[in-house]
């Protein structure tokens, strides 16, 4: 396998968009902890304007919308089309939200009508990172707010490294990605964030580790949670990309060896997963 096959910028127009939401409660239930992790590092106020870049099904956004109320608005914008008619479906009629398909970093954008421009995992996938985030910028006020949530290593990520690791063998190791090749794990380097959001023109970068117990499985005894865990990975996920296109005994061993690496976590009828991310902050100068 070459690093596009594992590591390509999923199709969230496509195949991948509809796999999440087929998922969705149960991925943004996931990942609900990371995001709201986020929201506090943004402190959104009453009344406030909030781009939410990669938003989804929209999960963020609505959580962001509850928070600035009526008087604000949140504009969730993201590529997927099944993602954002998802969104707009689980959306209240009354709550300041409206979702785009677009992409925010080359999207036309109002200048300085936003409060915060804050993200979900939904910004580690720009061709030009710096590129992208000086065009968002403009958007920003002056004196306004970055808050986003990325992806550290894969070494700290078990819904990476547990099932990539067990397929060793089982399949032809994978080329790894280059150090800044779009990807889940691009803004994994703390430094390499500070510069990117230093050289887009914001100040006062602040990056901080965020990591928490995620349930990954559950069922009504534990062996019953394991099979979910493995049903989910061969679902959703870089391991159901690298086993697309493989016949029945390879999905069938890689499945077995997955199953056995989640043995391992925590969890009585259910299997506990860590994720670790940082929690980055950054501000639009006044002037």
């Amino acid at each position: 396998m070459t690093e596009k096959d594992v590591y390509q910028v999923a199709d969230w127009k496509g195949q991948s968009g509809e796999r999440w939401v087929a998922h969705q409660a149960r991925l943004d239930a996931m990942l609900a902890v990371f995001g709201q992790a986020a929201i506090e590092a943004a402190a959104p106020a009453t009344g406030e304007r909030v781009l939410d870049v990669g938003c989804g099904a929209g999960e963020s956004s609505l959580a962001l919308a509850t928070l600035i109320g009526r008087q604000g608005q949140v504009v969730g914008v993201d590529i997927s089309e099944p993602m954002i008619g998802r969104a707009r479906a689980l959306a209240p009629q009354d709550m300041s939200v409206v979702f785009r398909v677009t992409d925010a970093s080359r999207a036309e954008l109002p200048e300085g009508a936003f409060d915060i421009l804050f993200s979900r995992f939904g910004v580690m996938f720009f061709d030009d990172p710096t590129g992208a985030f000086a065009h968002m910028r403009r958007a920003l006020r002056p004196g306004g707010r970055v808050a986003f949530v990325c992806w550290r290593g894969v070494a700290e990520n078990d819904w990476m490294r547990l099932p990539m690791s067990a397929i060793k063998g089982i399949l032809p190791p994978t080329a790894p990605p280059g150090s800044e090749a779009p990807g889940p794990f691009s803004f994994g380097d703390p430094e390499r964030v500070a510069r990117i959001l230093t050289a887009a023109g914001f100040t006062d970068t602040a990056i901080a580790p965020f990591d928490a117990s995620v349930l990954f499985g559950k069922g009504p005894t534990r062996d019953a949670a394991i099979d979910d865990a493995v049903e989910m990975t061969l679902e959703v996920g870089p391991l159901s990309r690298v086993l697309a296109d493989q016949p029945d005994d390879i999905r069938d061993r890689a499945s077995v060896a997955v199953r056995a690496a989640f043995a391992g976590c925590p969890g009585e009828r259910s299997v506990m997963i860590n994720g670790a991310t940082w929690i980055v902050t950054a501000r639009n100068p006044a002037s």
